[in-house]
């Protein structure tokens, strides 16, 4: 698998980050996650939890801006979406790698080293998965899991002018609960190992 960069976006829920994390360590190559969102703190000086809230989820009007180079002030928003690319684009110049999220799959859209996978399922998978994994809250899993996606379709749209989730920006679409999540493994290694 030389220079393969595989990116994985996923519903909440979904298992696509226990997809992703299998195929990283199966291939024998970095996975990328909280890593993206420590490196960006590192770059900005912002707190860690705001990047990983601010880069997920649907921007916000900010009080502060900021100048890059001589540019025109940017907002916050706009601001860690510009650090937030610049770290991904470096990643992925190093090499084989698997990045989760933070619209990596439109970041590297033009690299065609890059396999950008779409992980969903059906709504009872992802309840259960959520409430095993991250316990009860006092939001309904089911709205904790809606919520959370429309952030990220949000947040997606604006930055990339793109429909987050439609298969037309993903190489592959896969249904974790159809599949299983071993399949989805097995099918996403028979693909990028050809």
């Amino acid at each position: 698998m030389e220079g393969k960069i595989i990116t994985v976006s996923r519903e909440f829920g979904s298992g696509g980050r226990t997809i992703a994390k299998e195929i990283a360590k199966r291939l024998g190559i970095p996975y990328y996650d909280k890593e993206i969102i420590k490196e960006v703190a590192e770059k900005t000086g912002f707190n860690p939890e705001y990047v990983e809230e601010a880069g997920e989820h649907a921007p916000g009007k900010s009080l502060f801006s900021f100048g890059l180079g001589g540019s025109v002030g940017l907002s916050t928003s706009d601001f860690l979406w510009a650090m937030q690319r610049q770290v991904i684009l470096e990643i992925a110049q190093k090499g084989p790698c698997v990045i989760v999220g933070r619209c990596a799959d439109y970041i590297l859209k033009d690299n065609p080293d890059a396999v950008h996978i779409f992980i969903h399922a059906d709504m009872d998978f992802k309840i259960d998965r959520v409430v095993r994994l991250y316990g009860e809250s006092e939001k309904k899993p089911e709205a904790r899991i809606n919520d959370k996606n429309k952030k990220r379709a949000v947040n997606y749209k604006h930055f990339t002018n793109r429909e987050w989730g439609k298969s037309q920006n993903y190489h592959i679409a896969l249904n974790s609960k159809a599949l299983g999540i071993e399949k989805c493994i097995e099918a996403i290694l028979a693909i990028v190992t050809e």
